[in-house]
Protein backbone atom coordinates (compact mmCIF):
# COMPACT_ATOMS: atom_id res chain seq x y z
CA UNK A 1 0.00 0.00 0.00
CA UNK A 2 1.04 3.34 -0.95
CA UNK A 3 2.28 6.00 1.95
CA UNK A 4 -0.22 8.56 1.41
CA UNK A 5 1.29 12.29 1.67
CA UNK A 6 -0.49 15.88 1.92
CA UNK A 7 0.93 18.68 0.17
CA UNK A 8 0.29 22.16 0.50
CA UNK A 9 2.02 25.50 -0.27
CA UNK A 10 1.25 29.34 -0.49
CA UNK A 11 2.13 31.72 -3.33
CA UNK A 12 6.08 31.01 -2.58
CA UNK A 13 5.73 27.70 -2.21
CA UNK A 14 3.46 26.80 -5.40
CA UNK A 15 5.54 26.70 -8.18
CA UNK A 16 7.35 23.96 -6.17
CA UNK A 17 5.11 22.13 -4.70
CA UNK A 18 3.05 21.57 -8.31
CA UNK A 19 6.56 20.23 -9.97
CA UNK A 20 6.82 17.87 -6.89
CA UNK A 21 3.17 15.96 -7.50
CA UNK A 22 4.11 14.53 -10.56
CA UNK A 23 7.81 12.68 -9.29
CA UNK A 24 5.71 11.62 -5.74
CA UNK A 25 3.09 10.18 -7.99
CA UNK A 26 6.03 8.45 -10.32
CA UNK A 27 7.99 7.35 -7.07
CA UNK A 28 3.46 5.45 -6.09
CA UNK A 29 2.68 7.78 -3.27
CA UNK A 30 -0.51 8.63 -2.67
CA UNK A 31 -1.07 12.29 -2.75
CA UNK A 32 -3.58 14.63 -0.68
CA UNK A 33 -3.19 17.53 -2.47
CA UNK A 34 -4.61 20.42 -0.09
CA UNK A 35 -3.45 23.61 -1.99
CA UNK A 36 -3.32 25.85 -3.25
CA UNK A 37 -4.31 24.75 -6.52
CA UNK A 38 -3.92 28.35 -8.44
CA UNK A 39 -1.55 31.05 -7.42
CA UNK A 40 -2.78 33.49 -5.18
CA UNK A 41 0.08 36.10 -4.52
CA UNK A 42 -2.14 37.28 -1.53
CA UNK A 43 -2.73 34.22 0.25
CA UNK A 44 -1.52 32.94 3.51
CA UNK A 45 0.63 30.23 4.92
CA UNK A 46 -0.89 29.74 7.59
CA UNK A 47 -4.26 28.62 6.53
CA UNK A 48 -2.35 25.80 4.26
CA UNK A 49 0.01 24.62 6.89
CA UNK A 50 -3.25 24.27 9.24
CA UNK A 51 -5.12 22.27 6.91
CA UNK A 52 -2.09 20.06 6.39
CA UNK A 53 -1.56 19.66 9.88
CA UNK A 54 -5.02 18.25 10.80
CA UNK A 55 -4.34 16.05 8.28
CA UNK A 56 -1.51 14.96 9.27
CA UNK A 57 -3.03 14.61 12.90
CA UNK A 58 -5.95 13.10 11.98
CA UNK A 59 -4.78 10.65 9.90
CA UNK A 60 -5.66 11.89 6.51
CA UNK A 61 -2.14 11.46 5.41
CA UNK A 62 0.74 9.91 7.12
CA UNK A 63 3.24 12.50 6.41
CA UNK A 64 3.19 16.05 5.15
CA UNK A 65 5.13 18.81 2.73
CA UNK A 66 4.06 22.11 3.46
CA UNK A 67 6.11 24.72 1.27
CA UNK A 68 6.22 28.59 1.51
CA UNK A 69 8.76 31.46 0.31
CA UNK A 70 11.54 30.43 3.07
CA UNK A 71 9.85 27.54 5.16
CA UNK A 72 9.94 29.31 7.92
CA UNK A 73 6.41 30.34 8.27
CA UNK A 74 4.99 27.45 7.42
CA UNK A 75 6.97 25.48 10.43
CA UNK A 76 6.05 27.43 12.75
CA UNK A 77 2.48 27.83 12.01
CA UNK A 78 2.60 24.24 11.37
CA UNK A 79 4.03 23.49 14.96
CA UNK A 80 0.74 25.26 16.92
CA UNK A 81 -1.13 22.16 16.16
CA UNK A 82 -0.95 19.75 19.11
CA UNK A 83 0.99 16.41 17.76
CA UNK A 84 2.84 17.72 14.72
CA UNK A 85 6.54 18.20 14.68
CA UNK A 86 7.43 20.06 11.66
CA UNK A 87 10.67 21.05 10.66
CA UNK A 88 12.56 23.67 7.75
CA UNK A 89 15.03 20.86 6.57
CA UNK A 90 17.03 21.93 3.56
CA UNK A 91 19.72 19.57 3.78
CA UNK A 92 19.08 15.60 3.50
CA UNK A 93 20.76 15.01 6.93
CA UNK A 94 18.24 16.47 8.66
CA UNK A 95 15.80 15.52 6.65
CA UNK A 96 16.11 11.75 7.05
CA UNK A 97 17.37 12.40 10.90
CA UNK A 98 14.65 14.33 11.87
CA UNK A 99 12.01 10.96 11.12
CA UNK A 100 14.51 8.39 12.54
CA UNK A 101 15.37 10.55 15.71
CA UNK A 102 12.27 12.98 16.39
CA UNK A 103 9.93 11.08 14.72
CA UNK A 104 9.13 14.09 12.06
CA UNK A 105 6.06 14.47 10.29
CA UNK A 106 5.92 17.34 8.07
CA UNK A 107 9.06 18.46 6.21
CA UNK A 108 8.58 21.91 5.80
CA UNK A 109 10.41 23.54 2.41
CA UNK A 110 11.29 27.24 1.28
CA UNK A 111 10.33 27.27 -2.36
CA UNK A 112 12.53 30.58 -2.83
CA UNK A 113 15.19 28.68 -1.36
CA UNK A 114 15.75 25.81 -2.80
CA UNK A 115 15.37 24.07 -6.26
CA UNK A 116 13.29 21.07 -7.48
CA UNK A 117 16.26 18.63 -7.32
CA UNK A 118 17.50 19.40 -4.22
CA UNK A 119 13.54 19.18 -2.77
CA UNK A 120 13.32 15.96 -4.65
CA UNK A 121 16.85 14.68 -3.00
CA UNK A 122 15.06 15.84 0.77
CA UNK A 123 11.26 14.64 0.09
CA UNK A 124 13.13 11.42 -0.47
CA UNK A 125 15.16 11.26 2.42
CA UNK A 126 11.81 12.27 4.94
CA UNK A 127 9.56 9.52 2.89
CA UNK A 128 12.36 6.61 3.20
CA UNK A 129 13.38 7.26 6.49
CA UNK A 130 11.53 5.74 9.84
CA UNK A 131 11.36 6.69 13.16
CA UNK A 132 13.67 3.99 15.39
CA UNK A 133 11.99 3.72 17.92
CA UNK A 134 14.62 3.38 20.50
CA UNK A 135 14.52 3.90 24.07
CA UNK A 136 16.71 7.20 24.05
CA UNK A 137 14.53 8.87 21.26
CA UNK A 138 11.37 7.63 22.05
CA UNK A 139 11.76 9.44 26.01
CA UNK A 140 12.95 12.71 23.81
CA UNK A 141 9.49 12.61 21.87
CA UNK A 142 7.46 11.99 25.23
CA UNK A 143 8.92 14.83 26.68
CA UNK A 144 7.96 17.00 23.81
CA UNK A 145 4.53 15.75 23.99
CA UNK A 146 4.75 15.95 27.63
CA UNK A 147 5.85 19.96 27.14
CA UNK A 148 2.77 20.50 24.46
CA UNK A 149 0.32 18.73 26.90
CA UNK A 150 1.39 21.59 29.49
CA UNK A 151 1.19 24.25 27.32
CA UNK A 152 -2.56 22.83 26.51
CA UNK A 153 -3.92 22.75 29.97
CA UNK A 154 -2.43 26.56 29.98
CA UNK A 155 0.12 25.92 33.06
CA UNK A 156 3.43 25.94 30.65
CA UNK A 157 4.97 25.10 34.11
CA UNK A 158 6.95 21.60 34.92
CA UNK A 159 5.21 19.57 37.08
CA UNK A 160 8.05 19.71 39.77
CA UNK A 161 7.93 23.31 39.19
CA UNK A 162 3.69 23.08 40.45
CA UNK A 163 5.00 21.31 43.28
CA UNK A 164 3.17 17.69 42.63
Amino acid sequence: MALKIALAADHGGFVLKTSLIPWLEEQNYEILDLGAEIFDAEDDYPDFAEDLAQAVVCGKAERGILVCGSGVGASIAANKVPGVRACLCHETYSAHQGVEHDNMNILCLGGRVIGVELAKELVGAFLKARFSGLERYQRRVNKITDIESRALIGTGERREDLGE
